[in-house]
């Protein structure tokens, strides 16, 4: 017995122990001599060895609720084979507690992966946007969609350049130069039809465009005649012919 309690007390007194785990009594108590002569007390052991199994038992009820833990957060980990053991080891503990870490860390360093349901309700929402009535549809409407984009792109920026404006002007502002220029172009083109028929009215001008109207098929019918009476082919020729022969 002296040899079993004296490896205890030299247990408790190691180094490795808790520093709390060994008290030496202060009051009077009972020694019991080793086998070297050396007094030890133990009136402190039923208390440390209480107070272990009191740790051991919570240490079985902290491997209960990581276990649990652990289910919720990595339910595809296999379940650890200390499990059925009835005496739980801190490294057990550890052993969860890695393994929930990693991967909280991997979720994180994740985090930005979008999940199944995302990606799904992407695709489902390109289909209703452009169209797309099966899965197989998808990947040639996104071809012909970004050939469109390009084409789009290059035609929008060759419009800036030509109409001086900047890059960052937007569509609507491309639309309403050209809308501009047309404008300018129209009056333009009425000003030298104005021009050319002496008019600045544009009822003149109708009038003007009916008289031409009514002139213009006789006078080309003569003209056909004179060209075909005289035997030539050139209005040109038509003065010289008419003199030669008055």
């Amino acid at each position: 017995v002296l040899k079993v309690l004296s490896h205890i007390d030299s247990t408790l007194r190691s180094p490795r122990a808790p520093p709390l785990i060994y008290r030496r009594s202060k009051g009077p108590v009972q020694n019991y001599t080793k086998e070297n002569g050396q007094e030890c007390g133990f009136e402190h052991l039923p208390l440390t060895i209480e107070m272990w199994a009191d740790q051991l038992m919570a240490l079985k009820d902290l491997h209960r609720s990581l276990r649990k833990l652990s289910l919720e957060l990595v339910p595809w980990h296999t379940a650890d084979p200390q499990d059925n053991r009835e005496s739980i080891r801190v490294e057990d503990l550890q052993f969860i507690v890695d393994a929930i870490l990693e991967e909280i860390e991997n979720k994180e360093k994740n985090s930005q992966t979008p999940s199944l349901p995302t990606l799904s309700a992407i695709v489902s929402h390109f289909q209703k946007l452009f169209d797309v009535n099966s899965l197989n549809g998808v990947y040639p409407r996104m071809n012909e969609v970004y050939t469109k984009l390009g084409e789009m792109t290059n035609a929008m920026r060759n419009l800036h350049e030509l109409l001086q404006l900047d890059s960052s002007a937007p569509p609507t502002a491309v639309v309403d130069t050209v809308g501009k220029l047309c404008d300018i172009i129209n009056e333009n083109v009425t000003e030298q039809v104005q021009r050319l028929l002496g008019t600045q009215d544009i009822h003149s001008i109708i009038n003007k465009l009916e008289e031409y109207e009514c002139f213009f098929p006789p006078f080309q019918a003569l003209i056909q005649d004179l060209l075909c009476v005289l035997e030539i082919s050139n209005l040109d020729d038509i003065l010289p012919t008419v003199r030669r022969l008055k």
